[in-house]
């Protein structure tokens, strides 16, 4: 059932409703990746991920129409395990302030956990208006890279052993631990749950279980180490790297980076990427001794 409501709008009536099925190409072409060279792909993904009569995914797709026209739409695209993604529209003006009102409050309707936005730097207008929404930001988030070249791991510092080896239990519980006390995005690790943290990087990279690691150090498990290669570009990304809390501190970080970066060239791969909350410090140094660079900064807002 289509929902639908009515603001005003320079004295013209406008409507905000569930975007008619009739009208979802049309709709599509109002958001703002498809404007947006560097948003295309992951769009093109999304929707490529629909399958037919999946009208369900569609719930989240309103439009703000002024004359039968549409104005404005916005998409929120439902993820695993009630998380879901904001496509913002192409532009902000009244009309999308009365979208994203409406839309907070059908996603405070829906068993989703947490809704998302990735903005970048240059999007300041629309954090103010998210946040005007009631959307809290999260983190602001640094992308670094790192150009794959010779390295050797230290010698007889470290074991992995293969993460999918331990139980599902045993997982959630190594990933809990490692994320106790971390620097990293601590807002986001609140408003989701281990097992959405985890279901998240096995959507993010359904292959990359195989290079999932348990890190032991003299018998012991000192943290997590999740990898994912992209056999078509070459790229690696980092997931995620995790110390229990009480190692670290004493360089046991920089040796699992030397064994991620060694385990990337060797299987040939161009460069690793990872994403680093700007505020934790500590891992941020970590990663520039290692080589990393910033590429790329951006902020994290959601509905949670």
């Amino acid at each position: 059932m289509t929902r639908h409501s009515s603001f005003g709008h320079r004295s013209l009536a406008c409507a905000v409703m569930q975007c008619p099925p009739e009208q979802r190409r049309e709709a599509l072409l109002h958001l703002a990746a498809v404007h947006d060279p560097t948003q295309q792909p992951a769009l093109q993904h999304a929707l490529s991920t629909i399958k037919a009569g999946s009208d369900a995914v569609w719930q989240g797709l309103w439009i703000a129409t002024q004359a039968g026209h549409i104005e404005a739409a916005a998409w929120v695209q439902p993820l695993a395990n009630q998380t879901a993604q904001l496509w913002l529209p192409r532009q902000h003006n009244s009309a999308t302030d009365a979208l994203l009102k409406a839309l907070q409050s059908w996603v405070n309707e829906q068993p989703i956990a947490l809704c998302h936005v990735v903005l970048t730097d240059d999007a300041t207008n629309w954090e103010t208006a998210l946040v005007a929404h009631n959307m809290r930001v999260l983190a602001t988030l640094e992308h670094l890279m790192w150009q794959c070249q010779t390295v050797q791991p230290l010698a007889n510092m470290l074991t992995l052993s293969l993460f999918a080896e331990l139980s599902p239990a045993q997982q959630r519980a190594l990933v809990a631990n490692v994320s106790e006390g971390s620097l990293d995005c601590p807002g986001l690790r609140e408003a989701l749950t281990i097992d959405t943290l985890l279901a998240g990087f096995y959507d993010q990279a359904p292959q990359a279980p195989e290079h999932w690691y348990q890190v032991r150090h003299q018998g012991e498990t000192v943290g997590v180490l999740l990898l994912a290669p992209n056999h078509t570009t070459q790229r690696w990304s980092l997931q995620l790297m995790g110390l229990l809390p009480e190692w670290r501190g004493g360089g046991m970080g920089k040796a699992i980076i030397q064994q991620a970066q060694a385990l990337a060239s060797q299987a040939g791969a161009s460069d690793i990427t990872l994403t680093v909350d700007a505020q934790n410090i500590p891992a941020k140094r970590v990663y520039a001794q290692a080589g990393f660079t910033r590429y790329a900064q951006q902020r994290l807002l959601a509905w949670c």
